[in-house]
């Protein structure tokens, strides 16, 4: 293979890049907007995801930038008394292999976008919408050998794909902000990942080193809004926000009432369906598998997708089978990871008596068992 094509500049794609070009492959990543910003807040870089970024060399870059937790802990929303506990800063690269962190998104963005435009294999286009053989033909000269669509679940490049999947709401919306540490309440650790659970809803809340602030994130379910993604947090989404945790703890209340400048994000996954053509196209990241953050491994199932595509297709066996084989090699981990948000989603939104029992299991299990049922998910070494 000596050319590959990617529509979209995000995690997927970048990362793509990075992983083509470490093969000695050429790549143009093409993206719709002139100017590369932020989108979103914080996310967690699991170990299975930083075990990738390693391997491409990023991982000096990153390590100062990021907080690895010293926990991730389980507290119950309506009384912040504590449920279970992962020691993930002790056991992360001991039992999994890399380490866990939580980092601004738009920070590794930049670290990705660095290490692109040092690359003299791979050239970015910004203000660019092409998805099409022809198109990318006029850019390069050339027909690239393998085209992938990494543009999100909007995925323009899916409608090249047969029978591939597309978007639906999840039922969920999620609001989004940024406190500074100072002005954090108390009962937010800055060692940790906390998720607070209760009845139907959820938050997360975990530190940002590099933007010195904690990024929270309230999860509950919410209307269909049409084809959006994240939206300023209007009055009447506000009201909706806190109204969805009336019936916790004062200080949550207290904390989601005064949120600074909220964003409102209705969450879409993708539906089941191709991935690639089985000739020269495939989807990765959200384009193919948009999932909610029960589990968050959104990122993560995007920075594995890349690596792995790369690996597979400069492999010594032809392009369609490696496409194939690809599609459905990933599709039995995606399908995993998604059946371990939904249970996440029933157990953290539990009521009466399944959030009592909820509670007395974990309790039971203790902190070891609980971290041996990840060891499939963030103990995974992607083969690149």
């Amino acid at each position: 293979m000596k050319s590959v094509a990617i529509v979209g500049a995000g995690i997927a794609g970048l990362v793509g890049a990075l992983a083509f070009a470490r093969k000695g492959v050429r790549c143009v990543v093409v993206e719709r907007v002139a100017h590369l910003q932020e989108v979103g807040a914080g996310l967690q870089l699991s170990p299975n995801a930083n075990y990738v970024l390693d391997k491409l060399g990023l991982s000096e870059a990153l390590r100062p930038l990021w907080r690895e937790p010293d926990n991730i802990c389980l507290v119950s929303g309506m009384t912040l008394a504590p449920i279970s506990a992962i020691a993930t800063s002790r056991v992360s690269t001991e039992r999994w292999g890399s380490p866990y962190a939580a980092i601004h998104r738009a920070t590794l963005q930049k670290v990705l976008l660095d290490a692109v435009r040092a690359e003299p294999l791979i050239t970015l286009s910004l203000d660019t919408r092409v998805t099409t053989e022809a198109g990318f033909r006029q850019i390069t000269g050339e027909a690239p050998d393998l085209m992938i669509g990494a543009d999100g679940v909007w995925s323009e490049f899916r409608n090249h794909i047969p029978q591939a999947g597309a978007p639906e709401f999840s039922g969920m919306v999620a609001w989004r902000f940024i406190i500074p540490e100072k002005d954090a309440p108390s009962f937010l650790n800055p060692r940790n990942v906390t998720a607070f659970i209760g009845p139907k809803a959820h938050i997360v809340a975990y530190p940002l080193q590099d933007a010195g602030a904690f990024n929270v994130v309230a999860l509950s379910s919410g209307k269909n809004p049409g084809e959006t993604w994240a939206a300023d947090c209007n009055p009447m989404n506000r009201s909706e926000m806190t109204s969805q945790f009336s019936s916790w703890h004062r200080d949550i209340r207290t904390l989601v009432a005064y949120a600074p400048r909220p964003t409102w994000w209705p969450l879409f996954g993708v539906s089941e369906g191709r991935w690639t053509d089985g000739e020269k196209r495939v989807l990765i990241g959200d384009a193919a598998h948009a999932m909610t953050p029960f589990a968050a491994q959104g990122a993560a199932m995007a920075i594995e997708d890349a690596y792995e595509l790369a690996g597979i297709t400069t492999a010594d066996v032809s392009l369609g089978d490696a496409l194939n084989f690809f599609e459905r090699h990933r599709q039995m981990r995606v399908s995993r990871v998604r059946l371990r948000g939904a249970f996440n989603k029933f157990a953290y939104h539990a009521r009466g008596p399944v959030r009592m029992a909820r509670d007395l299991v974990l309790k039971v299990r203790g902190p070891q068992n609980v971290a041996a049922d990840l060891d499939w998910l963030y103990g995974y070494k992607a083969p690149g």
